[in-house]
């Protein structure tokens, strides 16, 4: 089996994550446990921009394979590190995805070397895709 490439000395990139998810999977979910699920994966924030939305399922498919994303660039997955709602993707004023964090995840990012992380949403009506990068302002 061959070893991960080490990320360069010097280069402001300190982890990558990926992931995608078919849209049924949340609308199944969502279907299933209601608001329980929505709170236990959603921040109020999340919750009230894709309520907005004609579909809100897709927007919370892709807002859940960042989170996902997230725990891959860290390294951790989800459990006592990093959960669920210690990440949140917010939109700017042109539209544009800012993944914040909780205090937890601050201390994760900074315990990482990062200063920020940036995340990059897409979905079709069957498919969500989100793609996160932890870099360093140094």
């Amino acid at each position: 089996m061959s070893e991960l490439p080490s990320i360069p000395p010097g280069s402001n990139v300190l982890g990558v994550g990926i992931d995608q998810i078919e849209v049924s999977r949340i609308r199944d979910s969502l279907d299933k446990h209601g608001a329980h699920f929505l709170d236990k994966i959603f921040t109020s924030g999340e919750q009230a921009y894709c309520r907005d939305k004609a579909d809100p399922v897709p927007h919370l498919a892709a807002r859940f394979a960042a989170k996902e994303a997230a725990s891959k660039a860290f390294g951790t997955g989800f459990g006592e590190e990093f959960g669920w709602l210690d990440s949140e993707v917010h939109n700017d004023e042109q539209g544009q995805p800012i993944l914040r964090f909780s205090e937890k995840g601050t201390a994760l990012l900074n315990e990482k070397g990062a200063s920020g992380a940036l995340v990059s949403l897409t979905h079709l009506e069957s498919i969500a895709s989100s793609i996160v990068v932890l870099v360093s302002s140094s």
